[in-house]
């Protein structure tokens, strides 16, 4: 899967992958403004902001006028916000390439910010923000950010606060934009079918009045623990939501494709260990997985279950068991080629659509400033030893560096605390 970088004169990123079979073309616009950016005074504005952007333009006025608009090319359309960026995208039929760049440059780099629309907003994102309290399954995953990063930008909340969003004004927008939504902190990543040396100058035509300032930074993640750490949010409910994790390596770290093996290898399907464990030998949960989030500058590995209320504890004390078994076991070499395969078999799937191959080669540029093409991915994913996953297994399974989130019925930390030791 060939593709090009393009740096425009203003700064702005440019990647294109042509896929003349494609029946499609996507259209993404990222920026490096995510949560990581923000300050505790206006946490969430970069989540807000994303959703303000479709309220209006210069040109097309009303949220309506951009949705139809979009609808009438058939479009699949939306936005996010996470951690380190936000993005917005369409993806339409090839033929409709020109219009779809047009909206989402438009809504990108000419939103209105109008007063009333964002008073009204307000009510959304505070609904979208306990919309997320009633589910536990989600909510527990900022509370393992809590656990391990605290009062830091990498421990907040990517919605923030509803008394923080609150008090946001236009002023707030403009502010917070006029510092990160800048065109050297900007890609645009085009996929499908279309016609690449025209869609170089649409874009660079496009943005060419985009402003061209600093970007604001954003402060380094503290990395701090010594010993194991919970945090525990009570809720009457039917299943005890849980995750366990400890510190990986940022996203450019070589040993990361080790770590992927290793995930893979204790909860990455139903043949892994904790699959096996949990839910196959002690049907003690539903759902039990594993994952490796990586960032800039940090990283971490979770497990994650829900447990009927009574048997967390077994739940909890089992995957400690497999972490410690990850460092002590040198993995079998079965599980190890199963594990690798798997890993680069839902790798190449996930790219089967226009949008699936912007978004993941968008990503590696933001987070990582290079790409890895899935062919080199699955080169090196293949190239880890078992010795290498034990190694890192070492490195990163030890008592002192156990997190631990859990929302249900229990308040009380000092009956899970003990299970935190290997």
């Amino acid at each position: 899967m060939n593709y090009k970088k393009t740096i425009l004169k203003n700064g702005l990123r440019v990647i294109t992958i042509p896929e003349e079979d494609s029946l499609a073309v996507a259209v993404f616009v990222l920026v490096e403004a995510g949560s990581k950016y923000e300050k505790k005074e206006v946490n969430g504005i970069s989540h807000f902001l994303e959703h303000m952007c479709f309220k209006g333009t210069k040109t097309r006025p009303t949220a309506l006028d951009i949705s139809s608009e979009l609808d009438s090319l058939g479009a699949q359309f939306n936005a996010f916000t996470s951690q380190e960026f936000t993005g917005y995208y369409a993806k339409v039929a090839s033929n409709h390439f020109d219009k779809a760049l047009d909206i989402v440059s438009d809504l990108y780099l000419n939103p209105v910010f109008d007063e009333k629309e964002l008073e009204k907003e307000k009510g959304v994102i505070i609904e979208e923000i306990n919309m997320y309290e009633d589910l536990p399954q989600h909510r527990v995953q900022d509370l393992i950010l809590e656990t391990l990063y605290g009062d830091q930008p990498a421990g907040w909340n990517v919605a923030g606060e509803k008394e923080t969003v609150k008090k946001f004004n236009r002023d707030t927008f403009l502010k917070y934009r006029g510092e990160h939504y800048v065109s050297s902190a900007t890609t645009v990543v085009v996929a499908g079918n279309f016609n690449e040396e025209k869609a170089i100058k649409d874009i660079e035509e496009k943005f060419s009045q985009m402003p061209s300032g600093e970007k604001h930074g954003k402060l380094p993640v503290k990395e701090e623990q010594e010993a194991p750490a919970i945090t525990i949010k009570k809720k009457e409910s039917d299943q005890t939501h849980l995750v366990l994790a400890v510190r990986t390596f940022p996203a450019n770290n070589e040993k990361n494709h080790v770590i992927e093996v290793l995930s893979q290898v204790l909860g990455g399907g139903m043949s892994s260990r904790l699959f096996q464990k949990i839910r196959e030998e002690m049907g003690a949960a539903y759902y039990i997985r594993c994952s490796n989030s990586t960032h800039t500058d940090h990283g971490f590995l979770e497990a994650s279950s829900g447990a009927d209320n009574k048997r967390a504890k077994e739940v909890i004390s089992a995957i400690v068991s497999e972490f410690a078994r990850m460092k002590n076991e040198l993995p079998l070499e079965k599980e190890l080629s199963r594990a690798k395969e798997s890993l680069i078999g839902n790798l190449f799937l996930s790219l089967e659509t226009s949008d699936a191959i912007a978004g993941h080669y968008g990503l590696q540029e933001l987070i990582k400033r290079k790409i890895e093409k899935p062919e080199e991915y699955a080169e090196k994913i293949r190239a880890v030893t078992g010795e290498e996953v034990m190694a890192v297994a070492k490195e990163i399974f030890k008592d002192e560096h156990l997190n631990l989130a859990l929302i249900g019925p229990s308040e009380n930390k000092d009956e899970f605390a003990g299970l935190l030791k290997m």
